[in-house]
């Protein structure tokens, strides 16, 4: 009995089951995704053997420079993330503790996910290669995109599949090339008429960028702050809201004349 005790004795019976609560605590699955820099894949190149971007219906050119899609690697919907892992994580600017459902659907399994994944991924390539063409003024019944990127899903490359089939298809509209020579990276996705949508992760795609030799870096306008908070040295941000305006701010960074926007 606890009034037998001598006060040692009780406080460490006491704190018994605080230390338990404790460890299943530091144990315990928590509902979260750890996220860290992923991939970058070239869309005016290849990506495991295969062409990105094909093109038939109108000739292309050849390009020079790149435009780098990114991504960020979270841990798997069904991982195992503890206390442990999202304090180590929290602490680390190569790091990112997000909510699970911010990152996967919520209560799918893993296949149905990477269903879901897969979808989005389909989605942003129609809008992108629609996009691209009315920019261009072309019509889809003439000219026929195709996008190929394996084992990489969701949203986010929209942005920089549109750029990718102006590149091949027009370039900077003068016979020069939108990136300039450059290593060009970038994030967001992309409707039909044009219109770039934020995406979350962009510090840790920002940090992919650069470790692939990114020097520049366009971004929604609405992701800036998230952008500049832990951006790599080297890499300049170049905020954009639409396709006509990322397009404007390459040109005119290529060419060192017109206003090139900032965060």
């Amino acid at each position: 009995m606890l009034s037998r005790l001598t006060r040692s004795q009780a406080v460490a019976v006491c704190a018994l089951p605080v230390v338990a609560l404790a460890a299943t605590a530091v144990f315990a699955p928590l509902p979260f995704s750890v996220a860290q820099p992923g991939l970058t894949a070239n869309v005016l190149g290849e990506h495991k053997g295969e062409p990105v971007i094909t093109v038939s219906g109108a000739p292309t050119r050849d390009t020079s420079g790149q435009l780098r899609m990114t991504t960020i690697e979270a841990t798997s919907p069904d991982a195992h993330v503890s206390l442990g892992d999202v304090v180590d994580s929290w602490f680390r600017t190569d790091r990112a503790v997000m909510p699970r459902d911010s990152v996967y659907p919520s209560g799918d399994d893993v296949k149905e996910i990477e269903q879901h994944n897969e979808e989005q991924m389909k989605e942003s390539q129609d809008a992108a290669a629609r996009a691209a063409l009315n920019y261009l003024d072309l019509s889809d019944q003439d000219v026929r995109v195709t996008l190929e990127l394996a084992d990489v899903g969701g949203p986010s490359a929209g942005l920089l599949f549109s750029l990718g089939i102006i590149d091949k298809l027009d370039g900077d509209g003068s016979g020069g090339d939108l990136t300039g020579g450059r290593t060009v990276a970038g994030t967001g996705t992309i409707s039909a008429d044009g219109r770039v949508g934020a995406v979350g992760g962009v510090g840790l795609k920002t940090q992919a960028a650069r470790r692939d030799g990114a020097t520049v870096f366009l971004v929604p306008r609405a992701e800036c702050s998230d952008a500049e908070a832990e951006l790599p040295k080297g890499l300049r941000l170049v905020p954009v809201t639409t396709l006509k305006g990322a397009i404007s701010a390459l040109k005119a960074l290529k060419s060192g004349k017109g206003e090139v926007p900032g965060c």
